[in-house]
């Protein structure tokens, strides 16, 4: 089953919703803020698309910027990045969409891809 990991409150991620309905795509919805994801599952979606940790980061969202991060992850090593994303959901970039064929796909890259289906 293909796994859509969004934000309820979110229009990309509500517009990604609508697109996949409308294209008949099967999925479970994870709810980002209900269930973080882990570090280890951030490490494997980092592993199998190749994008860089920082795009893993919802730079856009509130916390990030409260914290400052744009200055503070360039002086972190990656597993402390990992260990941060896990704190809380809100600081991951969403939608991400895991396929049940393995592939995933993050941020903006979701719905280019759902739409060339």
């Amino acid at each position: 089953m293909n796994t859509l990991i969004c934000y309820k409150k979110c229009t990309t991620c509500k517009g990604v919703e609508k697109l996949m309905k409308e294209k008949s795509i099967d999925y479970k919805l994870r709810e980002i803020d209900i269930e973080n994801p882990s570090a280890e599952e951030i490490k494997i979606w980092r592993d199998k698309t190749g994008l860089p940790l920082k795009r893993f980061f919802n730079t856009s969202g509130k916390i990030y910027r409260e914290q400052a991060l744009s200055s503070k992850l360039k002086n972190m090593s990656d597993q402390e990045q990992y260990d941060l994303l896990a704190t809380d959901g809100m600081l991951v970039k969403r939608p991400i969409l895991i396929m049940e064929d393995g592939h995933i796909y993050v941020g903006p890259d979701v719905k280019k891809y759902i739409e060339n289906l």
